[in-house]
């Protein structure tokens, strides 16, 4: 969902790279990296296969790269939001009925989880740091020559990136800022935050 939200933005700015590649689809199979895959079976830590975005068939290369980037962290505020006010729902009627309660507690459990991965995926991708989404909005913001620059050299950034994941030096604060997401979400679908500790 996060890599087609990408895509289907920058198609709607103009940039038929993704859809010409076969990207625009919600079929898995079409999404994996072979190396970020064996990352997450390892390490769980892995990546899916970018989507392919040209931002020189973009009017405002800069602007329309930022709002491609930002539709992948968007997506999984929504996603989270959506699996948490259906987690709501259940949790306020639902999971009352004592009859439905074995039959509910699977999807219950099931839509906590995917609004809990979404909003922590989301806070992650926001980081500004190459190659993640947050990098691509902030450096929209600098000169031209800077810009070009860091999207040269972006690919050996993100060898540093997973030095900083594996080691744990970003689950602190990725776990706040998860938490503050969480907290929000919650008093948008009247969802107890004391559910999750918050």
């Amino acid at each position: 969902f996060h890599e087609v939200s990408h895509g289907y933005v920058a198609y709607r700015l103009g940039d038929t790279t993704a859809k010409d590649a076969g990207r625009l689809t919600l079929n898995p199979l079409k999404h994996i990296d072979p190396m970020g895959l064996l990352m997450m079976v390892v390490f769980k830590f892995g990546w899916a296969k970018p989507v392919p975005v040209d931002m020189r068939h973009f009017r405002h290369p800069k602007s329309g790269m930022a709002v491609t980037a930002l539709a992948g962290p968007l997506s999984n505020f929504l996603m989270g939001w959506a699996a948490l006010g259906g987690a709501s729902l259940l949790y306020h009627f639902a999971l009352k009925q004592i009859v439905t309660v074995q039959l509910y507690a699977h999807l219950f459990a099931l839509l906590i989880q995917i609004a809990v991965l979404s909003v922590g995926l989301g806070m992650f991708n926001l980081i500004p740091f190459p190659p993640l989404d947050g990098s691509k909005i902030l450096f929209s913001l600098l000169p031209d020559r800077i810009y070009y620059f860091i999207l040269r050299y972006e690919r050996y950034l993100m060898a540093a990136l997973f030095v900083l994941v594996f080691f744990g030096l970003l689950d602190t604060p990725l776990a706040v800022l998860r938490d503050w997401g969480l907290r929000s979400l919650c008093q948008l679908t009247r969802f107890p935050a004391d559910f999750f500790g918050l």
